[in-house]
């Protein structure tokens, strides 16, 4: 039993007395109580979306080329936190992304609506030639906009590290792992 809590322990960065619930609610079977971690977890994401976050550390990436480099400002509630490893190495991570993607806004709702309103012209230009029924039309344009979403903005994009999650799931885990508010305040990318 107490391999399996220190495994679940460094898997989701919970505490001992909730993998200890989350195994006895689950009769004992590690992924189901690794999936009631997981919900827990983003109950404290949740809980935390409305707490200032006034501390962070600023990471930076450089690529081995020197060519390319960029810089995050990853906001914490504590000091603490930002002195903390997991926490450096997250706001490393993102700068690293910013660099291998290239994101130009940080969420959908960054994305001036004038140049929405060009990508769905142009979708629907791209869906008419094409000649798809009207009843599914909606549907495609809106499918497009998602996937320049996961292109153009950093939250939406899938983490170069670990294809299985966004950078957006990657904060959100971070958050819940560490306890306190976790967000991505700016970022910026250089290139020569």
């Amino acid at each position: 039993m107490k391999e399996i809590i220190i495994k679940l322990r460094k898997q989701t960065g919970a505490g001992i007395n909730n993998i200890k619930e989350a195994l006895e609610e689950s009769g004992g079977d590690q992924e189901k109580a690794l999936e009631l971690l997981r919900k827990k977890g983003q109950k404290i994401v949740s809980k935390r979306a409305g707490r200032e976050a006034g501390e962070g550390w600023i990471g930076s990436y450089i690529h081995a080329n020197g060519k390319a480099g960029a810089i995050v400002k990853l906001a914490c509630e504590t000091d603490f936190v930002a002195r903390n490893e997991d926490f450096q190495e997250l706001a490393h991570d993102i700068a690293m992304q910013v660099v291998a993607s290239s994101p130009e806004y940080l969420k959908p709702e960054d994305v001036p609506q004038e140049i929405l309103e060009k990508e769905k012209e142009i979708y629907a230009e791209e869906v008419k030639k094409e000649g798809k029924p009207d009843n599914i039309v909606d549907k495609i344009i809106q499918g497009k906009i998602e996937k320049f979403y996961a292109e153009t903005c950093l939250l939406k994009q899938t983490f170069i590290k670990d294809d299985s999650k966004t950078i957006e799931q990657l904060v959100d885990e971070a958050t819940a792992k560490i306890g306190e508010k976790i967000e991505i305040a700016e970022f910026a990318k250089l290139e020569v």
